[in-house]
């Protein structure tokens, strides 16, 4: 009786030491350095690895002007079907489980360099979890908009971080975001 027990209780003890955390890896597309400084304490807080989306045409901050409707951002605001090109894409990709992408929102909707993102790295079978910062704006028709355009991937609804927030709501924000990692 007490072999069972001490063979059994060495293989509740193996099961569990044996269960691997998911591999985590955090992407983000940042125009003013907000999205970015979320992304990397993010990455702090969970031990995931980072990779910053970027354009092969880099995004100046006219390009980003909001102020100006001839700014670049506005263009592709207005033409979703507009696929900015990447300057990389992140190294064995394959390895991760779960998959952060992180953005601003700009006119409601997710930058399309994320949409390009998507389409150029193979996230099917990955948990993909969508995080934003904005001035305003809340993450959920962002997200639904990104759920009807690739319903094959396994979405997971992070939260926004808006501008200047307090450092507790800076944590609650990173907190949320951490707790949305799936056990495996």
């Amino acid at each position: 009786m007490k072999k069972s027990l001490i063979l059994a209780l060495t293989v509740m003890i193996m099961t569990v030491c044996s269960a691997k955390e998911p591999k985590v890896l955090i992407t983000y597309f940042s125009a003013s350095g907000t999205t970015k400084s979320l992304s990397q304490d993010l990455a702090k807080a969970t031990g995931a690895d980072l990779f910053e989306i970027e354009g092969a045409q880099p995004y100046t901050a006219e390009d980003v002007n909001l102020g100006n409707r001839e700014a670049r951002a506005f263009k592709e605001m207005a033409d979703k079907a507009m696929r900015p090109e990447l300057k990389e894409s992140p190294k064995n990709l394959k390895q991760y489980d779960v998959v952060y992408i992180g953005f601003p929102i700009w006119g409601n909707y997710a930058p399309n360099i994320i949409y390009t993102f998507i389409e150029k790295n193979d996230l099917k079978g990955k948990t993909v979890i969508a995080f934003s910062t904005s001035g305003s704006s809340e993450l959920t028709n962002s997200f639904n908009y990104l759920k009807q355009q690739y319903p094959d991937l396994n979405w997971v609804e992070g939260t926004t971080l808006k501008r200047n927030p307090t450092p507790e709501a800076r944590q609650a924000v990173i907190d949320k975001l951490k707790a949305a990692i799936p056990a495996k």
